[in-house]
């Protein structure tokens, strides 16, 4: 039996420290003060022991890996924590898609046949009450909207400008 099946409640391999420093340096191509900077912006998050040692992970040596691909791109390392800051959430966001979409699936075969007629229907799309929306360019009464009503001021529309003395016009 493996060490992980007998020992449900620890972390995956992937994820738990298990590099020192030095190995994390020797792997990732940077060196140990180029690591200890990283960690400084936030840009790897090493595990650590109960005595604090630092402990990499897999999961931070692919990062490295990255922050590498972004400095040989002419990045700095403030727009590379921005970087993968992004490509993190956009990946937490493409799984809650995903999810929301399964669910989704889910619910219209739960609602059977009837549901899914309706909601191939496009006018059904657009006003769940079977009212049409305005053409662009009306208000909802039919109105033809004013220029001004977009909510641009005109060049006049300001406050008058008044001389605070007599030297300038």
């Amino acid at each position: 039996m493996s060490e992980r099946s007998e020992q449900p409640g620890r972390e995956s391999p992937s994820v738990r420290g298990v590099y020192g420093i030095s190995v994390a340096a020797e792997l990732s191509g940077f060196g140990v003060a180029a690591l200890r900077l990283y960690e400084d912006y936030g840009l790897i998050t090493p595990g650590r022991t109960g005595g604090g040692t630092r402990r990499y992970s897999d999961y931070d040596l692919a990062r490295l890996k990255r922050i590498a691909e972004l400095i040989d791109a002419g990045v700095n390392l403030v727009g590379i924590g921005r970087v993968l800051d992004l490509e993190t959430r956009t990946g937490e966001l493409e799984r809650d898609n995903r999810r929301l979409e399964a669910d989704n699936a889910q619910l219209r075969a739960d609602q059977g046949p009837a549901a899914t007629s309706a909601e191939d229907d496009p006018s059904a799309e657009d006003d769940p009450a079977g009212e049409t929306a305005p053409e662009p360019g009306t208000t909802r009464t039919g109105r033809r909207r004013s220029p001004t009503s977009r909510g641009r001021a005109r060049v006049g529309d300001g406050p008058a400008r008044e001389s605070a003395g007599g030297d300038h016009p």
